[in-house]
């Protein structure tokens, strides 16, 4: 049984017509309602009452491809009553005046037509259907429901008002439901039925308290008192669509929550705009397809009817509950009307609506969604718009939806150099996600670029895409033609990628165009600073790394300045900045744009600002921190989208795993394919070098030195600029001294440490130290303290680690213990290392092997005894005993600087300097500088930094090298 829900009036009103028409007086009852709103049930709880009540019941229903079918109502209403054989046999049979087995098909004795056009069937054989039903009524009573009687064809309804012509007298009752028609099929008939006495029954939406009991019917829980509003609000009250989202919402016995329209909800939609009148299913369709902008006169420009006409549909979709005003209640209503529309029609109905837009003034996004949907452009005004508004998505980070309008454009264009254009403006809007996407649209034209008439911008991205893939000659032929050609104006983007071919890709630069550094130099000079950032990094890698010239760049990088190398040129930027000494300015930089990069989903970027990260890490002495992030930037993006860049990454990882001893991890990079183009760049330099360094760590020093020779032939060929940030020398000789050709190696570290440049204090400073490995002892100690100087510069931790191993060694080998255990706990304070857990055996240091090519040292046992360790009150005594400046330079002097020396290190004069040793050597009772390193050590200064967590003590906010990855023999001699 039917519950009904707020009808029970709508019920008795029934009920009254049919005990009037038991007793003797026909009724006529007309129930109006949009669809969905519950006529049906109503009918059919009005006819289980009228059975019971034992009344003959005849049923019937309009639908809409009855419509062409004379009489096929009337014949369902004879066949529902279950009528006695003759009775059909007489209503039915061949002389009747109509087949009506036959739709469509008449007889021409047997229908009139109007001038209308409008067929009626002929009075005899209204007469012979009608007789039947006359005859049953007086046998008992009848009720005779007619549902969607809108819908009845023409010659049903003639019927039906010429049986209702004859009911006055009859126990009768006709109950007809259906849609209040503004422009019924036929007006006669129509106005007929309605001038009958009658009584209108009008069903009204369900209240938001009726929605509510609904929805408690549906389970024996309590539900929150808001949920009955959200159902009303979602379906305006209507009880079918109503049923519909608690079908979706219980399926699989989930509990009844918050409507979600699925299946059931958007075959209610369809069913209740079919079951109406075929315009309101057209202003629907035209409504659900022009969204957010539909009125009352966009749908009916696009329709081509009146705005009043419109709105009278409007109206009744609104009072049925799928609209509110213009908008459908739910998207999923929506979305069901257009899914019922053929492709074909769908994308018509898309491109009217966009034109129609278009034409309108509607912003661009909102024109090419539709567009978009009809996934054809057929005016052409519209690639213009896709391309306005793929430039307007991408400003707002949209990347998905910039190339969707895009490639669209592509494909509908029909002028081929329209669509390269096109093509390089998806190119560039792909790469900030993804660079392998790229290749279908850039590669067909990296053989015609300039043939092609491409303006500036578009041939530097072409161009760009070849240096990606490695395509080093094939870009250098381009752009020699392009110069060739190139208007003045454009000079400018030619001067870029000039700059950034030769110095991030490491390709030589063209003859003809000059130094670029001096470029940018001259332009500063004219104008007074630099107006672009590929200039401003220009004087950078030139040697100008002043504050103001790295300020100026880092300005330049964190602002919105447009560049579409900006990637490039961040990347070398942020690289030099570290190089200089200023890693923390570059570590603070790259950070910031790599939170951007991540906010606003460029993948690319951080694929690469990691990469830099690591790099910095590597610099810093940090290969655990390198490690991560070169491995996470690796994770980013694939082989095919890096290039030749791989090599970035895919170098600071070997590297980092080389010096935290994974050898096994390293190895198995080493396997990842990498592309042979990749060795034409500074790339495959890169990664010739780590690989070299861990096949030194893994005792292959000739495949080591086969990398590194191949490193400094690659980078023979490449600009001056470039040679401090690639130490290959130094390199080289390591590889040397390794396998015993000290002479060799010594030339090598002389010519690298020779190289005096801005950009390569750490070069210069890593070859003293392997300069230092080739030197015998007495010239061995100057080295590796001006070593140690550049590196405490550099904040390279782990270098420099290395460097106060090598020194602590030499003192070793010569019979300075005292100094050699000093320098040790000069290193242990300058690396912010506490002290070690190496154990101490009876008082004698475990022997640990010492670093290849260092000389060899005595071992520790054969050693004179070393001074005791001191209390631990000589800590606070020598705290008192020397101010921090005697502090200062009583250690360097211990160490062996001169007074010189020590002047420039502190910045004071030399006369300062000794009057500070005076007063130290009175404090502490000696007489010559030989004495000072046994003192020293005798009152522990400098102090062992505590023993703390390394998050505590990591100077320059850096990270503290971990125990183990100190050198051994100086973590030794520091106790």
């Amino acid at each position: 049984m039917v519950r009904l829900f707020e009808r029970h009036r709508e019920l008795g009103t029934l009920r009254d017509a049919y005990a009037e028409s038991v007793a003797g007086a026909g009724q006529l009852v007309i129930v109006t309602g949009g669809p969905g709103l519950g006529k049906t049930e109503l009918l059919h709880e009005f006819a289980n009452t009228a059975c019971r009540s034992g009344a003959r019941l005849l049923t019937a229903s309009g639908a809409p491809r009855d419509q062409a079918r004379p009489m096929g109502a009337i014949r369902e209403l004879l066949h529902s009553g279950e009528l006695p054989t003759d009775v059909l046999d007489c209503s039915l049979r061949p002389d009747s005046g109509i087949d009506l087995a036959s739709p469509g098909e008449y007889r021409t004795e047997s229908v009139r037509s109007t001038a209308g056009g409008i067929r009626y069937a002929p009075e005899t054989l209204l007469q012979a259907v009608s007789t039947p039903i006359l005859e049953l009524a007086a046998q008992q009573p009848l009720a005779i429901t007619v549902d969607d009687a809108h819908l009845l064809d023409t010659q049903s309804l003639q019927t039906l008002l010429y049986l209702l012509r004859r009911i006055r007298t009859k126990p009768i009752a006709v109950v007809c439901a259906g849609w209040e028609q503004s422009s019924p099929t036929d007006p006669l008939i129509h106005d007929g039925l309605t001038r009958r006495p009658h009584r209108r029954v009008r069903l009204a939406p369900l209240s938001e308290r009726g929605v509510a009991r609904m929805l408690a019917g549906q389970t024996t829980r309590p539900l929150p008192a808001e949920l009955g509003a959200t159902y009303h609000r979602a379906t305006g009250g209507n009880p079918m669509l109503v049923h519909a989202l608690l079908d979706d919402g219980t399926q699989f016995g989930a509990e009844l929550g918050e409507p979600v329209p699925s299946v059931a909800y958007r075959q209610a939609v369809l069913a209740c705009l079919y079951r109406g009148e075929p315009r309101h299913l057209s202003v629907a369709r035209a409504l659900a397809a022009l969204g957010d902008h539909a009125n009352a006169r966009t749908a009916a420009l696009l329709l081509s009817t009146s705005p009043d006409a419109v709105q009278v549909v409007v109206d009744v979709l609104g009072c049925t509950g799928l609209l509110d005003g213009y908008r459908f209640r739910l998207p999923a209503a929506a979305g069901a009307v257009l899914s019922d529309l053929d492709p074909a029609e769908r994308s018509r109905l898309h491109g009217e609506v966009a034109r129609l837009l278009y034409l309108d003034g509607a912003p661009a996004p909102v024109v090419t969604d539709h567009l978009m949907a009809a996934n054809q452009v057929a005016e052409p005004w519209g690639l213009s718009v896709l391309r306005l508004a793929s430039e307007q998505a991408l400003a707002a980070d949209q990347v998905e939806q910039s190339t969707g309008y895009l490639r669209l454009a592509v494909r509908e264009s029909a002028d081929e150099r329209e669509r390269h254009t096109l093509s390089t403006a998806l190119a560039r809007a792909e790469w900030r996600v993804n660079p392998a996407a790229v290749t279908p649209y850039l590669e067909p034209l990296h053989r015609n670029t300039v043939a092609e008439d491409l303006d500036a911008r578009d041939q530097a991205t072409v161009v760009r895409h070849m240096l990606w893939q490695g395509e080093t000659d094939l870009a250098d032929a381009t752009v020699a033609a392009l110069a060739a050609s190139l208007d003045p104006a454009d000079a400018h983007v030619l001067a870029e990628t000039e700059f950034v071919r030769h110095c991030f890709y490491g390709v030589p630069q063209v003859s003809h165009r000059g130094d670029l550094a001096k470029m940018a130099t001259l332009e500063r000079a004219t104008t007074g600073k630099v107006n672009t950032l590929w200039a401003a990094v220009a004087l950078l890698v030139g040697g100008d790394t002043g504050a103001e010239s790295v300020s100026q760049v880092t300005e330049a990088l964190l602002s919105d300045q447009v560049s579409d190398l900006k990637l490039e040129l961040t990347t070398i930027s942020l690289s030099v900045i570290a190089l200089t000494g200023q890693d923390e300015i570059a570590a603070e930089v790259c950070e910031a744009l790599l939170s951007t990069a991540t906010r606003r989903g460029w993948t690319t970027w951080r694929a690469m600002l990691l990469s830099v990260q690591a790099r910095i890490a590597l610099l810093q002495g940090d290969p655990v921190t390198a490690e991560a992030k070169a491995t996470e930037a690796l994770d980013l993006l694939s082989s095919q989208a890096w290039g030749v860049l791989i090599g970035l990454p895919l170098a600071a990882a070997i590297s980092a795993n080389t010096a935290l001893g994974r050898y096994e991890t390293t190895t198995q990079l080493l396997r990842r394919k990498v592309p042979d183009s990749m060795f034409n760049t500074v790339f495959g330099v890169q990664y010739l070098s780590a690989r070299g360094h861990h096949y030194l760590s893994t005792d292959r020093p000739f495949a080591a030195l086969n990398d590194f020779e191949t490193c400094g032939h690659l980078m023979r060929e490449r600009v001056s600029a470039l040679q401090p940030l690639f130490p290959w020398r130094t390199d080289l000789a390591q590889a040397n001294l390794r396998i015993g050709k000290t002479r060799i190696a010594k030339e090598l570290a002389e010519e690298q440490a020779g190289l005096r440049h801005p950009l390569g204090v750490r070069s210069r400073a890593i070859a003293l130290r392997v300069l230092a490995g080739t030197s015998q002892p007495r010239h061995r100690t100057a080295l590796l303290r001006e070593s140690i100087d550049l590196l405490q510069v550099c904040g390279d931790r782990l270098e420099l680690a290395l460097a106060f191993e090598d020194l602590s060694a030499t003192h070793y080998e010569m019979g300075d213990y005292a100094r050699a255990r000093l320098v040790a706990r000069q290193a242990a304070q300058e690396t912010g290392d506490g002290e070690p857990e190496a154990a101490v055996a009876d008082g004698v240091p475990r022997p640990e092997p010492v670093p290849a090519g260092t000389p060899a040292v005595p071992a520790p046992a054969a050693a004179p005894s070393l001074p005791a360790a001191p209390v631990a009150t000589a800590v606070a005594d020598s705290a008192s005993l020397l101010s921090d400046a005697e502090s200062r330079v009583a250690v360097l002097a211990a160490l062996g600087y001169t007074n010189r020396e020590i002047s420039g290190r502190i910045h004071v004069t030399v006369s300062t300097v000794e009057q500070h040793l005076t007063r130290v050597y009175r404090k502490l009772n000696v007489a010559s500088r030989t004495e000072l390193p046994s003192k020293l050590l005798e009152r522990q200064i400098p102090a062992l930094p505590e023993h703390r967590p390394a998050a505590d003590r990591r100077p320059r906010q850096q990270r503290a090298v971990a125990t183990r990855e100190l050198p051994p023999l100086w973590r030794r001699l520091a106790l």
